[in-house]
């Protein structure tokens, strides 16, 4: 009889324990709750500013953020760090939205490969903290470069800045979303879209563009101008060549170039290359001519004159030789 009872006591002891067991399973600790931050282009600029423009331009947006977290400080006291998801993605939201923001300006999107211009992008902080006694604080700085279409810099590296602080509940992640979407707005906001607008356009006058380089492209005012050339030699009949001097390291020097026999009158456009408005008052074109019998003579124009009087006229009298 007491072994029964016994038996009997053991058999509750091992219900009772696996019945605590079986409790302290069933408490387990819980999940934090994820929540998502929608990313948004909360402003838009203003509306065909940039129209009508000669290039096109094509983004290339690179992620070099070396911190990834989309929260990286929260000293809320006794707060665990939320749990949060971006929604879109940084690396599809900001080429994406940053395209439609330059379309609204009126920047002609991917025209053409061949003559496109190309603003490089790389987002180097995109975050929103909470700080105690500010809030949520979103920040997004970015570096901008611009290339032409030959790939040559025209635009040096410029970093960007956003900023924006929303004061709120520390467990709101609506008000962390508002933060960094205002953040993201402002340094849109703070690239200098002028500067940008001045590759991709050709002015009427060269003073308006004083300090843009003549490529070849045909992108400066200089290019365009119409130059009257008159060029006549008495006897007629003479070679007419031309060359570029220069006394800026800017622009090259050149070899004659054949033009033709006198008279010559015709139109040409400049296309000296390093050539701006501003130097050109140290460039000078030397016209030569020659014929046999005669003793060659040669006559030195400014460029800056050429481009203010539109015109290039000279009568040769040749000396016969002895």
């Amino acid at each position: 009889m007491k072994t029964k009872t016994i038996i009997a006591a053991l058999a509750c002891i091992a219900i009772a324990t696996a019945s605590c067991s079986s409790s302290r399973k069933a408490v387990a600790p819980a999940q934090p709750q994820v929540q998502t931050i929608n990313l948004a282009l909360v402003e838009n600029p203003q509306a065909d500013k940039y129209a009508n423009l000669e290039y096109g331009i094509r983004l290339n947006v690179q992620d070099g953020r070396s911190d990834k977290r989309l929260i990286q400080v929260y000293d809320a006291a006794a707060t665990s760090k939320p749990t949060v998801n971006v929604n879109p993605g940084i690396g599809s939201f900001v080429p994406e939205s940053m395209r439609r923001y330059m379309r609204t300006m009126g920047f002609n999107m991917d025209a053409d490969v061949a003559t496109d211009y190309l603003m490089q992008i790389t987002i180097k902080e995109f975050h929103t903290d909470w700080l105690s006694g500010i809030g949520w604080n979103g920040t997004v700085i970015m570096d901008v470069k611009i290339f032409d279409h030959n790939r040559a810099i025209v635009y040096p590296t410029t970093e960007v800045a956003g900023r924006a602080s929303i004061y709120g509940s520390a467990q709101s992640i609506l008000y962390a979303q508002q933060a960094i979407n205002k953040a993201y707005a402002a340094a849109l906001a703070d690239i200098d879209w002028d500067r940008v607008a001045y590759f991709l356009h050709r002015a009427k006058d060269p003073k308006q563009e004083a300090n843009k380089k003549v490529t070849g492209e045909g992108n400066t005012a200089l290019e365009h101008i119409a130059v009257h050339w008159n060029v006549n030699s008495r006897p007629q009949g003479a070679d007419v060549s031309w060359r570029v001097i220069s006394q800026t390291p800017e622009v090259k020097n050149q070899n004659y170039k054949y033009l033709e026999t006198t008279p010559y009158e015709g139109t040409e456009t400049i296309n000296i290359k390093g050539l701006t408005y501003n130097n050109a008052g140290n460039v000078q074109i030397e016209i030569k001519c020659e014929k046999k019998g005669y003793y060659s003579q040669t006559k030195k124009l400014d460029v800056l004159s050429i481009i203010d009087d539109n015109d290039v006229s000279y009568m040769f009298r040749l000396v016969p030789e002895d």
